[in-house]
């Protein structure tokens, strides 16, 4: 399904009513999230304080147990044994090790495509136990690399930096041929742990490239400061799929606010979950809106110079 299509099914979801589906009194609820993030990361916070907007409330009514991006299996296990309410992952592999885990515990997924990907077989009634939203990032790895190539004029030799857990073939393609019709030889790095992105990026550097997309990833995303800081070493302008990774120092990001995202409708569906509704009653959900943001400072660290027609048409920029 196209993005249009799904933005379309979300104008058409059902809205429900927080009032009328109250906690129950005196319950601990418990959450367990299986994420690359920790309790003072701004995506968590937004998160929570979301949930606390209706009353359920972190050292009140609420706890929550996070396990780090690792062992995957290992943590999904101790999550279902330790009994928590619902199950928060992030990513195909850490949503694929809590379904293996429990089959009866709601699991709350955030990834590039919860349909194409087979961990929901609706997206309007998703049966089972696993809903939550579909960021469309590696729909728009294509539109980053356009917005790449433009904000480079001359460009010929550029790499895109993939998780091979992540992004399939026939995505790879696209882009390979997307680049290769515009003239421009587009060489594709894949990284399986966060381990290889140093070597990887040097090698593409060395290869000739002069331009980075890198490509939706939790992975990508958990080591975002190793990328950029490599990437800022080797004089290597790179875009980004959040903007706020592009606030934080990338030369560019396209996508929509990871904060937005996890604060709503993120945050809304873990509520409906904790107050009882059933996940087929939670349609997978996902961005409307989606920002262009160009750090002009990293820019010229780099010696690029932005043409100034897409400088206006950004939704932010760094100076």
């Amino acid at each position: 399904m196209r993005r249009r299509e799904f933005i379309a099914l979300m104008g058409a979801s059902v809205a429900w009513s927080f009032a009328a589906m109250a906690q129950e009194p005196g319950r601990l609820y418990r959450v367990g999230l299986l994420w690359a993030a920790t309790p003072e990361s701004p995506v968590v916070v937004a998160f929570l304080d979301e949930t606390a907007r209706h009353d359920f409330v972190v050292g009140k009514n609420l706890t929550v147990d996070y396990r780090a991006f690792d062992r995957l299996s290992e943590y999904a296990a101790e999550l279902v044994k330790g009994r928590v309410d619902v199950i928060g992952a992030a990513g195909n592999m850490a949503i694929r090790a809590a379904q293996e885990a429990t089959k009866t515990i709601p699991i709350l997924g955030i990834t590039d495509d919860l349909l194409g990907s087979g961990l929901v077989n609706s997206m309007a009634r998703p049966n089972g136990n696993t809903t939550g939203v579909s960021i469309l990032g590696g729909d728009l790895d294509g539109k980053r690399q356009d917005i790449l190539i433009e904000a480079l004029p001359g460009l010929r030799r550029m790499a895109a930096l993939a998780d091979s857990n992540n992004s399939t073939e026939a995505k790879l393609n696209v882009l390979e041929e997307a680049a290769r019709a515009r003239n421009i030889e587009l060489s594709i790095y894949r990284i399986a742990i966060g381990e290889e992105i140093a070597a990887t990026l040097d090698r593409a550097k060395a290869s000739g490239a002069t331009a980075l997309n890198v490509l939706a990833s939790p992975l990508l995303y958990a080591n975002r400061q190793l990328i950029m800081d490599r990437a800022a070493a080797l004089r290597l302008p790179a875009i980004y799929e959040w903007p706020e990774m592009a606030e934080e120092g990338g030369f560019a990001a396209y996508g929509p606010s990871l904060i937005g995202v996890f604060r709503d409708p993120h945050a809304r569906q873990l509520v409906q979950l904790l107050r009882g509704i059933k996940v087929a009653d939670i349609p997978v959900q996902g961005p409307t809106k989606f920002e262009l943001v160009i750090n002009l400072k990293t820019g010229n660290a780099m010696g690029v110079t932005v043409p100034a027609t897409l400088v206006l048409r950004a939704d932010k920029v760094i100076e």
